[in-house]
């Protein structure tokens, strides 16, 4: 058997199953997109389930992915035991192998096998397979193709060897491939009373999709079955590396060294755990940050602190008090950064957060130890309440297990069952803050349109106007072969000038036309990355499938939008020489009359830091530079140093935006493809007009240019104006007033004008207080005895009740 490194598994898998015909297809994002129904993507074949639901075609049948992983939630649910076993991880690889209709079982098993025991020469005297306890093709074929003895093959008749993608839909029989490590581990085969221990280790997971459930009791033969293949690539290397524990890996040994070196702890079997969730949390926590999850108290945002703080608690318990996760960036970076580019590019942000994430918890660990020792008094029959535990863990990052262990010495238990009642409770609405909270699924009718008709052709580029032929109208979510005067509906063109909203500009607005007909179009929207949707209404006329129109855009509004698009990547990039290379972008809006921009930053902009920013945007705007677009690789963009959006996926080719002269360089270069001006000054003037947070650790700024910002500063001065004839006024009746009373009011020339009415309005307090307290109509002294005792009053009338309390 091989002894390979982490890196050295993951390609040659990728390179094994490209020599047989497999596309490598990248990982996607850890966020998923178009499925809002899952928190995380933790399998490999997520970013393939429109695939195999045939929504979507792709150029390829054949593809093997390394897939980033984050389980930490849900149904994979198991934050606890990582660190305490040897194969829990909250962030890992899944290798896989997937057929979309081309091969089926024999291919897939013989592709394995090979793999396994040729190309990582693992012993098939070690290896056993479980199958679906009815699927008795895979029975013969594991003993055909691998000659397995009938004994090294489990028929398992639970659902646990038969997989769906959920109550309806494509289903089918798993064949799980096992590695026995050896007697002297604990555990038994598959379906055995003693399965479940460290001694057989499931490596590698072959889903046989040939069903497709359409009911309950319902269940189909799918015309071309596919094959959805998982292996976790951490399990696999520890085997190839002589070990039945992950932790035992060349890559976790170098993350678990540098745990040691910076909590200058010797690793013990006492602490070997504590460094353990260290190594997995940190590595979890940096890379969803690196796709632009940020921790907070909700969704996406919350699973990320909790994994956080728990990682950040052991550090505590080793007893380190200063920043560590922070400090183990490079090392990660170092070990990863080949096979994942985008933790080098989020490298400041990673460092950022998780150094502001760690001054946050200590104190709030000193905060959470006072309140669990001050509640002691109230513990009844030596038992926590659950929900205070919970409290505990939620507010303050105290895991139960860290509570338990505190109160163990006091001889306190914890009440449990009343924690895991809190805990599934805010769960539930973990769930409700995040369900929808990504990108929204896309409905079957544009995978069916776009698979009809093919990709839109944008000509936006270059011109507000194009001729075209309407290839689909969609009136109530249904395509019709005509619309009518007065129907609202969607207009799909082979080609258009309208750009569909996307990277935070908004859709084109104008109409679309002929000789018999006008369609006017209040938004363009784009499916499927090149399917330009039209939605609209029509306000004249008839208009059929095959009609050949005119598509023309609002021409002006284009011009401002493209205006503002610029002038955000300006201040995209003056934001992140002004406060850092942490800043990325979070959200925007990019319309005719305004843009908003969300970033990553942690505290308020300060006004000398906000007029650095418009120095910057109005200098290089000012710089009358031409605007450049290349069209290139991705990686070449980010190699050539364009600024690409985290989490972002992009195609095989992407446009590259580069404005501004800046020492013979551009200041700005950035992967868009948005619409933009052909010269900075086309922007005009640039003011950041707004500044809040929006999150925790995302701020907002709002602009406006060029027109739009002279009228905002015009109705500002007006408004000022309007301001300073009211108290112009108040301060003169204050003059008067107090001339009035004999007395000369204080000079204030000095102080703005609220200070103005503020000191003469307290001034006339104290000129009043003088009158009254001389009047003796209004100041009178009383003596009363009462009850022996003699008292003496003052009654004053009309005395300022501010001044009676101080």
């Amino acid at each position: 058997m091989d002894k390979k490194t982490l890196k050295d598994v993951r390609n040659s898998f990728l390179s094994y199953f490209s020599k047989k015909d497999h596309k490598i297809v990248d990982s996607s994002n850890l966020v998923p997109n178009n499925d809002p129904t899952l928190m995380f993507t933790n399998s490999g074949m997520v970013q393939f389930k429109n695939v195999f639901t045939g929504l979507e075609k792709r150029d390829y049948k054949r593809a093997t992915t390394s897939q980033k992983c984050v389980r930490a939630g849900g149904k994979h649910n198991d934050l606890e035991n990582v660190g305490y076993t040897p194969i829990h991880h909250t962030f890992f690889e899944m290798l896989g192998n997937f057929s979309f209709g081309d091969y089926f079982k024999d291919v897939a098993i013989e592709l394995a096998w090979n793999l396994i025991t040729k190309e990582f020469k693992i012993s098939k005297d070690k290896l056993s397979v479980s199958i679906y306890a009815e699927d008795k093709e895979s029975f013969d074929l594991w003993k055909k193709i691998a000659g397995l003895s009938e004994n090294k093959i489990y028929k398992i008749s639970t659902k646990d060897n038969f997989w769906s993608m959920g109550d309806l839909g494509p289903c089918g029989p798993c064949s799980e491939i096992f590695y026995d490590h050896g007697d002297h581990l604990k555990g038994g085969p598959p379906d055995s009373k003693d399965q479940g221990g460290d001694r057989f280790v499931e490596i590698w997971n072959l889903v046989f999709m040939q069903f497709e459930q359409i009911s309950k009791e319902k269940r189909i033969n799918l015309p071309k079955p596919s094959v959805d293949t998982g292996m976790g690539l951490e399990r696999i290397s520890a085997l190839l590396q002589g070990t039945h524990d992950n932790y035992e890996t060349d890559h976790f040994k170098t993350l678990i060294k540098v745990s040691s070196e910076l909590t200058k702890t010797k690793i013990t079997k006492d602490n070997i755990a504590s460094h353990r969730v260290i190594a997995d949390h940190f590595r979890a926590s940096a890379f969803l940050i690196a796709e632009g999850v940020l921790p907070s108290n909700e969704g996406r945002g919350y699973v990320l602190r909790r994994i956080m703080r728990r990682g950040m608690r052991h550090t505590h318990i080793l007893g380190s008090k200063e920043p560590i996760f922070c400090k183990i960036v490079p090392t990660l970076i170092n070990e990863m950064s080949d096979s994942y580019p985008e933790l080098k590019r989020a490298e400041p942000l990673i460092t950022e957060i998780l150094k502001t994430e760690e001054e946050k918890f200590s104190i709030l660990l000193a905060r959470g130890m006072k309140i669990l020792t001050d509640n002691l008094s109230k513990v009844k029959n030596n038992r926590l309440p659950g929900d205070l535990a919970f409290k505990l863990y939620d507010t303050y990052g105290f895991p139960l297990d860290l509570t338990q262990d505190i109160l163990k010495n006091k001889k306190i238990s914890v009440d449990v069952s009343g924690f895991d009642k809190a805990m599934n409770e805010r769960r539930q609405s973990a769930k409700l803050a995040w369900k929808g909270s990504g990108d929204e699924a896309v409905d079957k009718i544009w995978f069916s349109l776009r698979e009809k008709i093919g990709a839109t052709e944008f000509l936006g580029y270059e011109h507000d106007k194009s001729e075209g032929i309407v290839l689909s109208l969609i009136k109530k979510g249904k395509e019709v072969k005509e619309i009518n005067e007065g129907d609202e509906a969607e207009l799909v063109t082979n080609q258009t000038p309208f750009y569909g909203e996307s990277g935070g500009q908004i859709g084109d607005t104008g109409y679309i036309s002929n000789s018999k007909s006008n369609f006017q179009v209040i938004d363009t929207q784009k499916k499927l990355r090149d399917l330009y949707v039209h939605r609209g209404k029509a306000v004249s006329g008839k208009i059929k499938i095959k009609d050949t129109v005119i598509l023309s855009i609002e021409s002006e509004r284009r011009t401002n939008i493209r205006a503002c698009h610029s002038a955000t990547h300006l201040m995209h990039e003056a934001l992140r020489r002004t406060l850092g290379k942490h800043v990325i972008q979070k959200g925007s809006f990019v319309g005719p009359d305004r843009l908003r921009f969300d970033f990553s930053h942690t505290k308020p902009i300060q006004k000398e830091e906000v007029k650095k920013i418009e120095d910057y945007v109005n200098r290089m705007v000012k710089s009358n530079s031409e605007v450049r677009t290349r069209l290139m690789t991705p990686k070449e963009a980010v190699d050539n140093g364009a600024l690409a959006l985290f989490g972002e996926k992009y195609g095989e080719e992407v446009r590259v935006l580069s404005m501004g002269n800046d020492k013979d360089k551009y200041f700005s270069t950035e992967l868009c493809g948005g619409t933009h001006v052909k010269n900075t000054s086309e922007i005009g003037n640039f003011k950041i007009v707004n500044q809040s947070a929006i999150a925790a650790g995302v701020r907002r700024v709002e602009a406006l240019r060029s027109t739009q910002l002279a009228n905002y500063l015009k109705q500002k001065q007006q408004a000022s104006y309007d301001l300073d004839k009211i108290t112009s006024g108040k301060i003169k009746s204050l003059h008067e007033e107090i001339k009035t009373l004999g007395q000369k009011p204080i000079v204030v020339d000095t102080l703005s004008s609220n200070e103005k009415i503020k000191k003469l309005n307290k001034q006339l307090e104290q000129i009043k207080i003088k009158f009254i307290l001389k009047d003796k109509t209004k100041n009178k002294i009383k003596d009363k005895n009462i009850k022996g005792i003699n008292v003496r009053f003052q009654v004053v009338k009309d005395f300022p009740s501010k001044e009676l309390r101080s």
